[in-house]
């Protein structure tokens, strides 16, 4: 109380200033239309943009629950996808519902794919094997192996697993090649050279296939990733002189460097197809 006083006692001059020019700011909004008209416009020109600033920041503590919610409807879009793309094989394949987790983790399932969100918390791209960690583990139903993609493409594939997070080793990786292939169906293998994080490459090409720039390469059932997965881009072609083959210079269709949000894909029947794979090739 004492401070209080001693704070009006010190600037009592202007604090008495101050409540004059209040006083005859209303007294002249109440005795002249015209002053009070440009009095109430200019105050509601100041609140308007007070209220601005006001919802610009709910909507920026806000963005955190918007990209979540954004995340699982593409992940519902997916779904959608998945079901037209086998669309011929509905009547003979089970339908899940989407599941909703305690965390407000989206996981949608239809025929083999299960389709889980995961945030990104640490990455790399300047080694020659580049690893992913997510916010996604175990305890979430994520394992060993299961693919990953974005809401653009291939990322990579999941190599190691905690309770809560696991790691993900990109297709930027010098350790592992890509089945793919091109729009007509061709199919060879994509690596990477592990030098620039915005370079792929197919090799292996034949010369009579007609291939234009910017045309789109996908993934193969072969591979463990999910069929017609975006890779990326033709940007430059070449051919190789030892085998009169081209190679095909791609930028991937996923951007390494602002990866936020990722895609971990479950295939129920993966199990059955190494198993089944895995006894073929020991027959003599």
């Amino acid at each position: 109380m004492r401070n209080f006083i001693l704070f009006v006692r010190r600037f009592f001059n202007l604090i008495l200033f101050l409540g004059l020019e209040i006083v005859c700011i209303i007294l002249i909004a109440r005795t002249n239309s015209l002053q009070g008209t440009d009095i109430m416009s200019s105050a509601n020109t100041v609140s308007g943009l007070m209220y601005k600033k006001q919802n610009d920041v709910v909507i920026y503590f806000g963005l955190r629950r918007m990209n979540d919610s954004l995340i699982n409807e593409n992940a519902r879009l997916r779904q959608a996808m998945a079901i037209y793309h086998n669309l011929d094989t509905l009547k003979d394949t089970a339908v899940r519902r989407i599941v909703k987790t305690s965390d407000s983790t989206r996981v949608v399932q239809y025929n083999e794919y299960i389709y889980r969100t995961a945030k990104v918390v640490n990455n790399s791209v300047s080694s020659g094997n580049n690893y992913i960690t997510i916010n996604r583990g175990s305890a979430d139903g994520i394992a060993k192996n299961m693919p990953v993609i974005s809401s653009t493409g291939v990322v990579g594939r999941v190599v190691n697993v905690s309770a809560h997070f696991a790691s993900v080793l990109s297709v930027l990786s010098v350790k592992q090649q890509l089945s793919a292939k091109l729009k007509d169906g061709t199919f060879s293998y994509i690596t990477w050279d592990g030098d620039n994080p915005d370079v792929m490459v197919m090799k292996d090409v034949p010369q009579q296939i007609k291939i234009h720039m910017n045309d789109s390469v996908f993934t193969t059932s072969f591979s463990f990733f999910p069929s017609d997965i975006l890779i990326g881009t033709v940007f430059k072609m070449k051919v190789n002189t030892k085998n009169n083959l081209r190679q095909l210079y791609l930028h991937p269709s996923t951007n390494f460097r602002n990866i936020q949000y990722v895609y971990v894909v479950e295939n129920k029947m993966m199990a059955e197809r190494v198993k089944l794979e895995d006894s073929t090739k020991k027959i003599k």
